[in-house]
């Protein structure tokens, strides 16, 4: 039992004072603002040949906004995220967010492999366009490397050269079908690392379940934790976390609840099977607890005391940072999100303390 329970519990009042950061706030590109940042030999795959992203997912979401919020939706149709006064009013302002990590929706990770040169010229692009017309437009909003899972030198230097830059917070890498344990990857790892950024793992529209995609969109989206589960076994059995042993990873997008579960079955696995991954030298629950954090969204309905016990069950009040998804159409609420009634000192841990000491090059909360 964690020592959390033994805290005061918070009022009504205290939960909307909270200092709060977002871990996962989408602002989305349009691949004809992109132009201006991509060299012309790259620019001709979009004005010439038509490129669109190679996306998979058959389904509408029955939703009044599709994916996103209706009301986060331009009057020109553009959708969420699209525009910068738009998410300053909805979340910024209306929340009093301190911070709010961007974590974009154009991944060339989560993409078919081909084209692999275009398409880290494309998360380059992507990355001085999140620069100028994002970051530097406010102090409260941080950055997000991305780069092309699928041309790991190149992306560890696109790492490096984004990494220096004191706003942008983390490399993130968006899931598709292929499992990032897989040695090919380890220079993205080794350069994250080098860096000091965490690594954000965010699931895509190319996520399939383990039986590929369903019929429903609902099936889909309920399997979602699946992709999240093949990843962290992946980096835990295939050496990652012992390899760059400060490295730390935060799952965005795929809750919570089922971590619990994937320690208790990885220790099983592991002391019946630890002869096969020899370079394995802790426990998988360890490793997690130790460099694996889960950002909040999509939140399930929960008492505080069912809350409390899936603290109790990861053993840690350290592994949870909060998320609202902004402005898609599951966004949680920071007052909604969590049940009502928690200890304070497990509402500040989720709420911004958590992330505070995920992100090492996260600015110091500012006075309010």
């Amino acid at each position: 039992m964690t020592a959390v329970r033994a805290q005061p519990l918070v009022s009504q009042a205290k939960t909307q004072d909270v200092r709060i950061i977002d871990t996962d706030v989408h602002e989305r590109a349009e691949l004809y603002s992109l132009l201006p940042y991509l060299e012309p030999k790259w620019r001709k795959y979009i004005t010439d040949f038509g490129w669109q992203p190679d996306r998979v997912l058959p389904y509408a979401q029955f939703a009044a906004g599709g994916l996103d919020r209706e009301d986060a939706k331009l009057p020109d149709g553009r959708p969420g995220g699209s525009d910068y006064n738009l998410l300053r009013e909805q979340l910024l302002d209306e929340y009093n967010i301190d911070y709010a990590v961007l974590t974009g929706w154009l991944d060339a990770s989560a993409l078919a492999p081909g084209w692999p040169e275009f398409k880290t010229a494309l998360m380059s692009a992507y990355n001085d366009w999140q620069l100028e017309n994002w970051v530097a437009r406010d102090e409260r909003i941080l950055g997000s490397v991305h780069v092309n899972a699928h041309d790991p030198q190149n992306a560890a230097r696109e790492i490096d050269r984004m990494g220096a830059h004191p706003e942008f917070v983390q490399a993130i890498v968006y899931i598709g079908d292929k499992a990032y344990g897989d040695p090919y990857y380890h220079p993205i790892f080794e350069a994250a690392a080098r860096n000091n950024l965490p690594i954000g793992l965010h699931h895509s529209e190319n996520s399939p379940t383990a039986l590929g995609f369903h019929r429903y969109f609902v099936e889909w989206h309920t399997l979602v934790p699946q992709v999240f589960m093949s990843e962290i076994v992946s980096l835990i059995f295939n050496g990652v976390l012992d390899k760059f042993p400060t490295l730390q990873v935060i799952m965005i997008e795929g809750g919570t609840t089922y971590v619990p579960h994937l320690m208790s079955r990885a220790d099983q696995q592991y002391k019946e099977l630890r002869s096969e991954v020899p370079w394995v030298k802790r426990m998988p629950s360890d490793i997690i607890r130790e460099q694996f954090r889960f950002s909040t969204q999509p939140t399930e309905e929960m008492s505080p005391e069912k809350f409390l016990a899936l603290i109790d069950g990861v053993g840690s009040e350290d592994l949870f940072c909060f998320s609202t998804d902004y402005p898609h159409w599951d966004f949680d609420s920071p007052w909604e999100a969590l049940p009502a009634g928690l200890p304070e000192g497990l509402q500040r841990k989720i709420f911004f303390e958590n992330a505070q000491h995920l992100y090492p090059k996260m600015p110091a909360l500012r006075a309010r």
